[in-house]
Order: C-alpha cells, then structure tokens, then sequence
C-alpha cells in the first residue's frame, strides 16, 4: 500500500497530513517544531507515523514538504552578506525603491534598511535599451573591479540586476558567466533568471530576497533530503510553492524565491480546496499557528492571487498567493511597555520554550496562556498528545502583568486576547478594502492550531457570517501541501499595442512559453500535459501601471482584438468602477501558468447523529473577565445533526474550538463545525 505525506513546519508544531492510495483514507499528526535542529521533527513524524499506524518509510510514493526557513531569514535578517551589481549611475535602486514609506498616516514611519547595503552596490558599465537592444556590453576588466570590491566589503553572494534586463538578459548572463569563472565560489543570482518582470526596483528587489535566502535554504535542502534519504524514503521530495503549487526539490534549490511563502500559501490551498467541497462559496482562511495569523480570500475554492506581497520589510514580486499576516499566533508574547500599556506580539515564544503552559521551560505570557489561564483551553491533551496544559504556569506567567496593571489575572488574560483580535481586525479590514469584499458575506474558515480557538471572536468583530470549524484544523497547511497541483509561471514582457498588429506578435511567444511550461511539468514527472492557463498585464495607454486579465488561448490564435479588449475593460471595470472603452491599450507582460493535477483524498461523510449532543463535561471558565459554566464537548463525539450553544468548548487532538456566549453551533453533513451567533 503506498502513502502520500505532506508536511507543514510550523513555529510550534510540525504537522502531518498522509493519503493512503487505495483506499483515498486521510489520517493526521502533529509533533513539535526543532528550529535548534531542522529537519529532525520530520524524522520524528516519520518514526511516530511508523510506530502508531505502521507507515514505513519504504511506503512513501510521495513527500511534499512546506517550510517557512526563506521567509524567516527575511525577517530576522540572518542571510550573507551580498553585494548588487547594476547598471552605472543607478547604483541607488534600493535605496530610492518607490519613494513610499511603510505607513502613510504614521509620522514616525521609517522605511526599512536594504538588505544590500549602499557600500556593497557597484555599478557595472552596460546598458540595453528599453527595446531591447544592447547599446553598450559589459567588460571583463570592469566585472573584476566590482569582484574586488565585494569581496573587500565581505559579500559572500553577488546579485546582477540591469537596467531593462527584462527586455534582453544578456548582459546578465555574460557578466554571471563571467563570474562563474572568477570566482566559482560565489554563488551569482540575477534578476532575470530569477523573474524578469518589468520595473527595475520590483526586478531587483526580487533578485536580492532570492539571493539572501538562497544559502540557508539550500544548507536546510541538502539537509533535509539526506534525511529523507538516510531515513529510507524512496522518492524525491517536493516543495510547496508560493503560487499555491508545489515543485522538485531541485527547483526549490535553484529558485528559493520561488518558495518563500511557501508554508503560509499550502494553509490557503488546504482551506480552499476544503470549503470547495464542503460546499462554502465565500470564505477568510484564518490560520493561526504559533507565531502569526494569515488571512486570505477565497471564492469559489479558489485563493486570490496577486503580486508585490509582504516579507518581512519588502515586497516580493512573483505570483504568489495574496496572504496578509499579522504577528498574531497562539505564542505571541504579551508585556507592558514603559507607559503601562498592555501589547501583544509581534514576538513569538516559538516552541522553544514556546507558552509557559507547555511546561518546556517557557515563563513569558502568551495568548495560549491567557487562554489557558481563561480555562478555556487544556481539558485534554494538545498536540495529539505532545503538550499537556498547565494551568497554574500560565496564571503564574500572567500575574505579573496582572499586578502592573491592577487587575485580576482572568480580566487580563480578556484583554490580551481582545488586544490580539484587535491587531486581527486592523489587519483583515485591509484585506477586505483591497478585494472589495463585504464580511458579512463570509465565512471565516478557521484552521491552525489556534485558529479555532480564537475565530468566534474575529468573526463576531467583523460581523461575518459564521465560523466553520473543519473536522482536523490542525493539519490543513498538510492537507494543502499534499493536494496541491504541480504548478509553474512563466512570464514575457513584450510592450505591444493591443491592435491587429499587436495581437499577432504574440503567438510565437506564446508557443515558446507553452513549449517551456510543459517541459517543466514532464521534468517534474508528471506524465499527463497540464492544464496551461494564460493572462496579460495590460492598462490604457498612458496609466502606469497594469492589471493582469485572464485571456484564452483562442482569441491569441484568432487575433480576436474584440475578445481580449473586451476583458480588459471588464476586469478595470470590475476593479475600479469603470472603463474606457474608447481608449488605446497596451499590453506589458505575457503570463503562462501550467498545472499538472496531484491526487487528492476522498471527502468522507460521517454517519448522522442518532441522539442530542451531550457534553462530557461542565467547566469554570472566564469570558471577558466573567465566570460562566460551560459545556466541554469531544470532538469525536460530535456527528451530522448535532448542534448546541455556547458557551462551549470542543476538545480534539490537535486543537480546542471556544465557542463564547451568544454563539450557536451545528455539525454539518461533512462534520464541519459550523459556529454562528445566535439570533
């Protein structure tokens, strides 16, 4: 019998999600993280999977994996030291970038330092025009100059980005070969090989995140795969994408970029692939792990997509899932600054020690704590046994907050909480304004091991619809990495009028791409042709920036110009309000996207309930710094039919749903918990 693992490392846990082939049953697991030791929570999930359901190794046909060390070495600025060589007298791209400051209506907004300081910048006598054509190539004489340099200022990494490299990268290519030559020991990143998307900041901003990710995280690919392999796992690994796809490791080696996102976005695809089957239309993700909460909009199943999303201090511009996220997970620490205001995050306990109700040596406040120190967690063991919640550690970690602030510990845990959603609230509110969307429309489909935990207080915040509550939250980002497609973007900018003339120019670069694409997809080994999807970013002439519009194969093949305008003009209309019809238009990049289709497991529908819901227990727990009585339900208990309400607590392996006063709950036909506030 053959398995299918996908593996999500969190900054608390690391969770499992296996398929087994024939029969299309799913079962999960949860261990703890080891950011002291990568790669070995991954042996540990192995050795438990092997020990609880005898999963051998030797049975893997397939392991997908999502890991979060690219984005991580963004934030806490840990990569080498690099150098950038760009064109001559544009030495200042990153120091210039867009002129914009992080936060417009904050006065003491600074912009964030380059990861590539001024000194390491060296200018390279080249240049290409905006057409294309090379006006001025680079010499070897000049390439060595600028090696000295960086290697006088330390760098240990090189970035090439030119002017217009877009266009035609040949110059990159000959400065990087000659660099090969040079100095064979210095890993080069260009930023057309990387992603040749127009705008030089956005080019080479992508470039430099690519270069200062690329040795942690092939130092943590090598690591792992020899584990894989010394662990007995026949097959090659796959990585998960920011896309929403996944790829081989030797891509994820090659084109780290390509996966910085590559944890958060397999939660959105799990969600969506989840509330597309279960039938929920318009839904928020919430996933709540232990350091962050990530939201994200989904239609119809599908993620919305977009470019230019956040990591850490920079945007990042590849197609990647459009997440935003906030410093808002179940370990976010809690304190009170100098002037006696309560706040909470961004800084996280992690895992290690993690909240001070693990018992792993932790002794700063979390939200995990305050909720433990609510009662309103730790009536059973979390983690699929991996964390046994004390409650005393975590009053005992919140009284000293408590005693700054003159309150009872309950009435701060409220607070802590109320602070976190608050941040939450602040965040999705932008993510709303930016998709144009009503809440209230929404379900806030709540999945991590948090998400559920603290989902009836956003919802109820933002006036959603409801909660659903999926039958394993705590292993979605598995599930998404498991189920996710084999997927790649490829891209081709070309400035053409959108005529006759125009239209035309773009078949031969269209077969290119598509001969490119499925080429990639058969290297990948999947032994079918795809599903190629094709869209342009286009705008009116004269507007500066573009909108990428979905297009068919067909109108490109029949030069239909009507076909193609006419997307245009509905999707700015759609985005904007309206259109101008009688306007010229131009088109800026060719996009390709193939999908090669993964398996995926089947949909159970659990028996319908017989009998009432029963509690199986009754608890004094604190909502808003008030007692109440609640009702403790088990999860597996739970089936299609039942329904009660809060307030309540459902207890599960691998998370705790709270359900506060005012609120109702059904067990749906899938064994969703759907949570909506009573009338």
């Amino acid at each position: 019998m053959g398995y299918r693992i996908g593996v999500d490392v969190g900054g608390s846990f690391t969770d499992f999600a296996v398929l087994e082939e024939g029969s299309g049953q799913l079962r999960t697991l949860k261990v703890f993280s080891r950011p002291d030791q990568p790669g070995a929570e991954i042996l540990a999930g192995l050795d438990r999977l092997q020990a609880r359901d005898g999963i051998a190794p030797g049975d893997v046909g397939y392991f997908t994996h999502g890991t979060t060390v690219g984005i991580n070495t963004v934030i806490q600025r840990n990569g080498p030291m690099l150098a950038l060589f760009t064109t001559r007298n544009f030495e200042d791209v990153l120091e210039i970038a867009r002129l914009k400051i992080p936060q417009i209506h904050n006065l003491y907004s600074v912009r964030p330092k380059p990861l590539v300081p001024r000194e390491n910048v060296f200018g390279i006598d080249e240049r290409t025009e905006a057409t294309g054509a090379i006006l001025h190539a680079p010499e070897r004489a000049d390439v060595a100059r600028a090696l000295a340099a960086a290697r006088a200022a330390g760098a240990a990494g090189i970035v090439v980005a030119f002017l217009h490299a877009c266009r035609n990268p040949e110059n990159e290519r000959a400065v990087a070969a000659m660099l090969a030559e040079m100095a064979p020991e210095m890993p080069v990143v260009t930023s057309s090989g990387t992603w040749p998307v127009i705008r030089e900041f956005e080019r080479t901003i992508t470039a430099v995140i690519s270069g200062y990710v690329q040795p942690r995280v092939a130092h943590y690919l090598d690591r792992f795969e020899a584990a894989l392999a010394g662990k007995g796992v026949p097959v090659p690994a796959h990585i998960t994408k920011s896309n929403g796809g996944v790829m081989g490791i030797g891509q994820a080696r090659a084109e780290p970029v390509q996966m910085i996102l590559s944890g958060t976005a397999s939660g959105v695809i799990g969600a969506g692939w989840l509330a597309r089957e279960c039938g929920f239309p318009k839904v928020l993700s919430l996933d709540i792990g232990g350091t962050s909460a990530d939201v994200a909009v989904i239609l119809d199943g599908q993620p919305q997509y977009g470019t230019g999303e956040l990591i850490g201090d920079f945007q990042i511009h590849i197609p990647s899932v459009a997440v935003s996220s906030v410093g808002q997970g179940g370990g976010s620490v809690a304190s009170v600054d100098d002037l006696g205001v309560l706040r909470v995050g961004p800084e996280s306990a992690g895992s290690t020690p993690g909240p001070a109700c693990y018992g792993r040596g932790g002794v700063r406040p979390t939200i995990t704590d305050a909720m433990a120190a609510q009662n309103l967690i730790g009536h059973g063991d979390l983690g699929y046994g991996a964390v046994s919640v004390d409650h005393a550690a975590a009053r005992a970690a919140i009284r000293p907050l408590a005693e700054r602030l003159g309150a009872p510990v309950e009435e701060v845990a409220g607070h802590i909480v109320d602070i976190s959603v608050s941040a939450m609230y602040a965040e999705v509110s932008g993510l709303v304004s930016r998709f144009g969307i009503d809440p209230r429309e929404f379900h806030l489909f709540a999945f991590g091991g948090a998400g559920a935990m603290l989902a009836c207080y956003l919802a109820r915040e933002l006036d959603m619809k409801g909660v659903v509550v999926p039958p394993r939250p705590g292993c979605v980002s598995a599930l998404g990495g498991l189920i996710a497609d084999l997927k790649n973007d490829f891209i081709r900018t070309l400035y053409l009028d959108l005529d006759a003339k125009g239209v035309a120019a773009l078949a031969a670069p269209l077969a290119e791409l598509e001969a490119t694409a499925r080429d990639w997809l058969a290297r990948q080994g999947h032994p079918g042709k795809g599903v190629v999807g094709v869209s342009a970013d286009m705008r009116y002439r004269g507007q500066s920036y573009e909108i990428e519009t979905v297009l068919e194969a067909g109108w490109i093949a029949s030069g239909d110009v009507a076909a193609i305008a006419g997307a245009f003009h509905a999707e700015h209309a759609r985005l904007f309000g309206h259109a101008s019809e009688g306007a010229g238009v131009q088109m800026v990049n060719l996009r390709l996207v193939i999908a090669g289709a993964t398996p995926k497991p089947a949909m159970p529908r659990p028996a319908p309930a017989t009998d009432p819901a029963m509690p199986s227990d009754h608890v004094e727990a604190w909502f808003a710094g008030r007692p109440a009585t609640v009702a403790l339900y088990d999860r597996e208990a739970l089936a299609p039919g039942h329904a009660f309400d809060g307030p309540a607590i459902v207890r599960q392996d691998d998370t705790t749903t709270v359900v506060p006063p005012g609120f109702h709950v059904q067990v749906d036909d899938f064994g969703n918990l759907l949570i909506a506030k009573g009338a």
